[in-house]
């Protein structure tokens, strides 16, 4: 009878997905430096680069981290993104293939487009029928970390994606 319980209980839960720099500034044993550096803001989600460097070894690693605010009724809610610095390739690529080749189609069916990080970050668009919807979503499993964007404001987060990408330490 123990088991059954326990299998319950493990299905249950869902682990947030970290990206690497995560990993790197959560590890057991270490000393680490986060220094937090301002992109810019895009629909009220701010964009930051972040380095964290281990103050013992002195080796750092950085990421581009997106925060959100989400106000309830009772208090308000930071959801968070971090994207490695070899995600960001992949990402401004998406985002361009987005606006070059995805918003010109209108499709004769639902559709939905996204691109996935390693930590759970989402950035998509979905075909409504007034034209497509983008979004970004900052946590796997969190319904309440949507960012909506409009499809007009996506030249302005390529330009601070681009911007983030080139403050990042490799």
């Amino acid at each position: 009878m123990g088991a059954v319980c326990t299998n319950y209980a493990q299905g249950d839960t869902k682990e947030k997905e970290l990206s690497n720099a995560e990993k790197f500034s959560s590890k057991s044993g270490t000393l680490i430096q986060k220094e937090f550096l301002d992109v810019g803001k895009i629909n009220k989600a701010e964009i930051k680069v972040i380095y964290y460097t281990d103050l013992i070894t002195l080796e750092t690693v950085s990421a581009v981290r997106i925060e959100y605010e989400v106000a309830s009724s009772y208090s308000t809610d930071t959801k968070i993104a971090s994207l490695d610095a070899d995600e960001m390739d992949g990402l401004i690529k998406s985002i361009k293939t987005m606006q070059e080749k995805v918003f010109p189609e209108t499709p004769a069916n639902y559709m939905e487009i996204s691109y996935k990080s390693r930590g759970g970050f989402e950035a998509g668009c979905y075909w409504e029928k007034k034209g497509w919807a983008t979004y970004l979503k900052l946590e796997k499993y969190d319904g309440k970390s949507y960012v909506f964007l409009k499809k007009e404001d996506f030249p302005e987060l390529l330009s601070l994606l681009e911007k983030s990408k080139e403050m990042l330490k490799t």
